[in-house]
């Protein structure tokens, strides 16, 4: 009986032409089907309340009267009961029928009043969920704040609140952790550093031993301060806070990140391939973190290469989205699997045989260039090539040359 009740609900549903799963639509379908059942109980009863009152009508007396009565004055009798039984049928049949038509007219409507009511019911909730939505690792600081009485809604909104609060304190305290534990370890590097340095300044001979592992030393702290530096970034970038945001294309950027890096591109014989740098695609945002996004997807491009190989570079500020700025940069390399390229973005993860040496970067690249492209409101995708390396998409959104146009940066030769 219970299955039974919830597709007959369910057919209500769909013949009404409402929207299935949500909790409005079905407050609407409980609603109708409530009306039309007290609705049809109070029909029955009318019905057999006037059944009840025509078959009286029939046994009516005949006033009580003890005068003899002829046989024409009883057949009149007669005649005039069932006239008036006839009425009466008339009668009920047709207060049945205004009844069930009122009944039908009511249940039209109130699919409308039931959604009406569903909706002013559970505005609080829709409120309360669109507020939720706007809320991101960025903005924890925000609150629903909902004003009211103290009811159940009000109660969780509340309780999202406290989730909120604790959520904010546990970012804040991570990333004050990795920006205090870098800037910490970075003292007893320039310590061991500095006297590295002074130990080979000595005066008198430096045995080839000696010379070898102070330079081993020095290649291992230089990786460490990488790191570290690379940790820096990853906190600044989710602690969301840009104080050098300026306007800048991310074609100049590109350039720079390729002119910059000649001599590498040259030591392992690349060949760079600019397809199309379109100087109108305009970005918003931190100058210091797109500048690193852009270096590191070109580093990460020439050090995991093929000697001989090449790199294509391609600005784009049109394509399926009008209001994006795409920079595409393709390179060559081993076969990756499609599969395991996104853990590429990843914190420490690298994939293929040159990318688990530890030689080659510390892992964070790929990962600080989606921490930087989230925090601008962009995407990050990352796909293998059909014949080996693999191609890198930055996608962020397209400002208009209404913005502020300061004067060219003299590392980047860009507008800002």
């Amino acid at each position: 009986m219970k299955w039974g009740w919830r597709r007959r609900l369910a057919g209500l549903t769909a013949r009404l032409g409402l929207r299935r799963g949500t909790a409005r639509t079905r407050f609407t379908a409980w609603y109708v089907t409530l009306f039309l059942l007290s609705g049809t109980a109070l029909l029955a009863i009318a019905a057999v309340v006037a059944s009840g009152g025509s078959r009286a009508s029939r046994t009516a007396p005949d006033g009580g009267t003890d005068q003899p009565v002829t046989a024409a004055q009883a057949q009149g009798r007669i005649d005039e009961l069932q006239q008036l039984a006839r009425a009466h049928d008339i009668q009920s049949r047709q207060i049945l029928l205004g009844s069930a038509i009122a009944l039908g007219v009511m249940a039209v409507i109130s699919v409308g009043l039931g959604w009406f009511v569903a909706g002013r019911v559970l505005r609080p909730l829709r409120v309360m969920t669109a507020a939720t939505r706007r809320i991101t690792a960025d903005s924890l600081h925000e609150r629903l704040a909902i004003d009211g009485p103290g009811d159940e809604v009000k109660d969780l909104a509340d309780t999202i609140d406290d989730l909120l609060g604790r959520l904010e304190h546990s970012f804040d305290a991570q990333r004050l952790f990795v920006a205090n534990a870098s800037h910490e370890l970075r003292t007893p590097l320039t310590t061991m550093r500095a006297s590295l340095d002074v130990a080979l300044a000595k005066p008198g001979p430096v045995s080839e031993t000696t010379a070898t592992l102070a330079t081993r030393m020095r290649a291992g702290l230089d990786q460490v301060d990488r790191l570290l530096e690379s940790l820096l970034v990853l906190a600044r970038t989710q602690h969301g806070e840009f104080t050098d945001a300026a306007r800048l294309t991310l074609g100049r950027l590109a350039l720079t990140a390729l002119t910059g890096r000649a001599k590498d591109i040259a030591a392992k014989g690349l060949t760079v391939r600019e397809n199309r740098i379109d100087d109108s695609a305009w970005v918003w945002g931190s100058r210091t973190l797109l500048r690193r996004a852009v270096d590191n997807v070109v580093d990460n491009a020439i050090a995991y290469n093929d000697p001989g190989g090449r790199i294509s570079v391609a600005v784009r500020a049109e394509g399926d989205d009008p209001g994006a700025v795409s920079l595409v940069v393709e390179s060559g390399g081993p076969v990756l699997d499609q599969r395991r390229v996104a853990d590429l973005a990843q914190p420490f993860r690298r994939l293929g045989a040159d990318r688990t040496g530890t030689g080659q970067g510390s892992g964070l690249g790929l990962s600080i260039v989606a921490a930087i492209t989230q925090a601008h409101h962009g995407t990050l995708d990352l796909r293998a090539r059909p014949d080996g390396g693999l191609r890198v998409t930055i996608t962020l959104p397209r400002t208009d040359g209404r913005a502020t146009v300061e004067a060219p940066n003299s590392e980047t030769g860009v507008a800002h």
